[in-house]
């Protein structure tokens, strides 16, 4: 399956990586802009099981080059075969295959990587720097009742257009402060560096979860380490893609 797929197929097989291929079985335009697609998952669930955040890589054709990028389940369901993957649109060759494809279409899928270990201690508070992009993974973390990190309270710092979108946060327990996109990312890490100070002094066990693009990504998670000095068990830090 790494054939055609340039070096960083090649990688993944040898890493053991395993392939499948997912049939799109259903689409749903969520907003202009965030496309949500149900898929059979080729045996994926039964081959891997399924854990909180767990993401699959999915391959692309661009302009005749291997293209890959990583997406969250979202609504994993072993016994029928099936989850749904969610799309936050703008221009790339995996937006374009989101933006067209219908019931029948196929895509390769590749898991190699998606783990989840809950932190320990349990978090007394989570903070969470989103996107549109990360929404999924965010969904997943916080969930609906419990969410995969139990019962704590989080605050929920989302960056860009959040009209529309479906968020499965509990406003009795979870707080989502709107942050415009601006200056490739500047004003969220502002705002941030304003604010998440006091409330990390406020909580004695803080759990810190970054999905973003991955300058701001790293800016914050060097912030966290550097300045703050939050241990490097108690963040999370992911890029989720690159800004142009």
């Amino acid at each position: 399956m790494a054939q055609g797929r340039g070096w960083e197929g090649a990688v993944l097989k040898l890493m053991r990586a395993k392939d499948f291929t997912l049939t799109v079985t259903a689409a749903e335009d969520v907003t202009g802009d965030y496309r949500r697609l149900r898929l059979s998952d080729g045996g994926l669930l039964a081959a891997t099981g399924v854990h909180p955040t767990m993401w699959v890589r999915l391959w692309f054709d661009n302009a005749g080059r291997p293209h890959q990028r990583a997406y969250t389940l979202v609504d994993p369901d072993p016994a029928s075969g099936a989850f749904s993957l969610e799309f936050a649109l703008h221009e790339g060759a995996a937006s374009d295959w989101a933006r067209a494809a219908k019931p029948g279409d196929t895509v390769e899928a590749t898991v190699q990587g998606t783990g989840f270990a809950p932190p320990a201690p349990a978090p007394s508070h989570v903070f969470v720097i989103g996107d549109p992009a990360s929404l999924p993974a965010v969904n997943s973390l916080l969930g609906e009742g419990e969410g995969a990190l139990g019962s704590a309270p989080a605050t929920v710092w989302f960056e860009g257009e959040a009209d529309g979108l479906p968020f499965r946060t509990d406003p009795a327990r979870h707080e989502i402060r709107h942050v415009p996109r601006r200056d490739a990312g500047a004003e969220l890490v502002e705002r941030v560096r304003a604010e998440l100070p006091g409330l990390l002094r406020a909580t004695p066990d803080p759990y810190v979860w970054i999905a973003c693009d991955t300058h701001t990504t790293r800016t914050l998670s060097a912030y966290l380490r550097k300045e703050l000095g939050v241990p490097k068990e108690r963040v999370h830090a992911l890029g989720y893609w690159r800004a142009d």
